[in-house]
């Protein structure tokens, strides 16, 4: 019995040692933080890797364009150039397929509708105030002068958060095999967003208004 209890009293004699050894401490104080950091380290890149994109609104939306050629000879029908775009906006980028026509008259065996894809990206805004720029590119059917290019910038204001108007200015390029021509326009643009009531998205889009 006295070996017995001589061999656990020396075992929790050295345990108890171990226990409190500096080594010990060190290593009870530093591990616990050291994964902690890790995980918040890695939680953080991750937050800000997806806040960023969360605060975007992303939405479909509806524009008919109202133009007006300002260098082109004739009329109002031969002036006038309504079209209408339908596409979803991703933050300050638009992605949108417009379809439209050059003007309100048929131009011999040349036909006036088009379908033009354009991307716009608002390059400054301020509150319900903001500037676009749209680089376009689209085909007018069975005309000598086929190939279609735009650009042009917008003042864009947002009456709410699900409607806005802007005044648009650019120029359409038109180019075929023997010929090419350009014109420039001026006009308006009444944009609908598609946005739900009470949605997180519409909430974003009124975030982006009243940010400062």
């Amino acid at each position: 019995m006295k070996i017995i209890f001589t061999i656990v009293l020396l075992l929790s004699i050295s345990w108890a040692t171990a226990q409190n050894s500096p080594v010990t401490n060190i290593s009870k104080a530093l591990l616990p933080r050291a994964q902690h950091k890790n995980v918040a380290g890695k939680d953080t890149v991750i937050e800000s890797d997806t806040s960023k994109e969360n605060k975007e609104p992303r939405y479909y939306y509806l524009s008919v364009n109202t133009d007006v050629f300002v260098n082109t000879k004739g009329g109002a029908a031969r002036r006038f150039s309504p079209a209408f775009e339908i596409g979803r906006t991703y933050g300050i980028f638009d992605i949108g397929l417009a379809s439209g026509r050059i003007n309100s008259l048929s131009s011999g065996s040349d036909t006036v509708r088009y379908i033009e894809f354009r991307p716009t990206i608002n390059i400054f805004s301020a509150g319900r105030f903001a500037e676009g720029l749209c680089l376009g590119g689209g085909y007018l059917f069975g005309a000598k002068q086929g190939m279609m290019t735009e650009i042009c910038n917008s003042i864009n204001f947002n009456i709410s958060t699900t409607v806005a108007v802007a005044v648009t200015q650019g120029y359409y390029f038109f180019d075929g095999t023997n010929s090419s021509r350009s014109t420039q326009y001026m006009g308006f643009a009444f944009t609908y967003n598609f946005l739900r009531p009470h949605s997180v998205n519409k909430q974003r889009k009124k975030a982006t208004l009243i940010k400062e």
